[in-house]
């Protein structure tokens, strides 16, 4: 298959954690899809560059600790949303725990990972624009890449 667009893509969110790191592991848990989602970001890890100069030879670059990166999605604030209530839930400044997410691709394959949400910021733009939410959710989890069946 080639390319495709995001149209039809979406977000689910779990207050459980998987028994394990595997599809097997997330796909016995309940998700419930955030609605009005906008934009979802960018998925995937990157690793930090370690140098290394020696006074004789070449410079050495090795591969350092890996940041499984961060979602900062937007979409239209809804508070009778059920997925964009556990979100808040999750967003609230006293709550440390680690959350599922789910991303659907209009393709059908899926992304799982864990992480926490930093906040439940409201965007009030102006007159003409729609109340919108754009927590951010730090991953820290290898992401759980799953093909179509």
């Amino acid at each position: 298959m080639g390319s495709t667009t995001a149209a039809g893509t979406a977000l689910a969110i779990s207050a459980a954690a998987p028994a394990t790191q595997d599809k097997a592991g997330y796909e016995t848990l309940t998700f419930t899809e955030i609605g009005n989602v906008e934009k979802i970001g960018t998925i995937g890890a990157t690793t930090a560059k370690v140098e290394f100069q020696p006074l004789k030879g070449p410079k050495q670059k090795l591969k350092g600790s890996t940041d499984y990166g961060s979602l900062q999605p937007s979409f239209a604030h809804d508070p009778t949303d059920s997925g964009q209530t556990l979100l808040r839930t999750a967003g609230e400044p006293t709550n440390l725990a680690r959350y599922a997410f789910k991303v659907t691709l209009p393709t059908g394959d899926i992304r799982y990972f864990q992480g926490r949400v930093f906040g439940y910021p409201e965007n009030f733009d102006g007159a003409d624009s729609v109340i919108m939410a754009n927590p951010t959710i730090e991953i820290d989890t290898v992401i759980v890449k799953v093909a179509a069946a």
